[in-house]
């Protein structure tokens, strides 16, 4: 009756923990996206949600665990940061259970996104947009520390947002995108400059 909330870093193999291996090997039942089951190799039961599905695929997770099932949810990055922990700890308490959660960390993009940009990551302010509103940055972006920001929504969007609201077109940013995988980008420019681009959804911005 274990349920393992699985780190599986930021998308590709090489930052998989041997940690996260183990609690997938010992799993009954494995749940996660398409893209994060697509890095395990096993025989066993394995269910994939998507952004329609996911809180249902969460608690039939949970109510299999506390059933006597060895489950591993698998979360991008790290569980703690915008990942399963915390709605799989909502689910937990609605259903008035109590059962054996494990959280095995991973390395996050936040985490990628410093290391590429040789930034120490103490000295800035970390921020996820998803599920608040975007003017949650305009609070802490000009306390002189870099901001290291996961948008909700795409970076061009993000910096239009942030135009509009007064910030300096001028103002360098950082945009890692698809971290670690083949076609991975890092790139340094100006606000303006990632207003008028385009990049994939799955991106790291930093705003200096």
């Amino acid at each position: 009756m274990v349920l393992y909330l699985v780190g599986v870093g930021p998308g590709s193999l090489e930052f998989v923990t041997p940690a996260a291996q183990k609690a997938v090997k010992e799993s009954d039942l494995v749940i996660g996206s398409e893209r994060a089951l697509e890095l395990f190799d096993k025989d066993g039961e394995m269910l994939a949600f998507d952004g329609k599905n996911v809180r249902k695929r969460l608690e039939e997770g949970v109510k299999r665990a506390f059933r006597g099932e060895t489950v591993s949810i698998l979360s991008t990055g790290d569980p703690g940061f915008s990942g399963v922990l915390k709605p799989v700890k909502e689910i937990i308490k609605r259903l008035d259970i109590e059962l054996d959660v494990q959280v095995i960390p991973g390395i996050s993009s936040i985490q990628l996104c410093a290391a590429r940009l040789l930034l120490p990551w103490n000295n800035a302010d970390i921020l996820t947009l998803h599920g608040r509103k975007d003017d949650e940055i305009l609070k802490i972006i000009d306390n002189g520390r870099p901001t290291i920001l996961l948008p909700s929504k795409n970076p061009s969007e993000t910096a239009s947002f942030l135009i509009k609201n007064g910030v300096d077109p001028q103002r360098k940013v950082a945009i890692c995108e698809r971290l670690s995988y083949h076609d991975e980008r890092v790139m340094t420019m100006k606000l303006k400059d990632v207003k008028n681009s385009k990049f994939s959804y799955m991106c790291v911005m930093v705003i200096y």
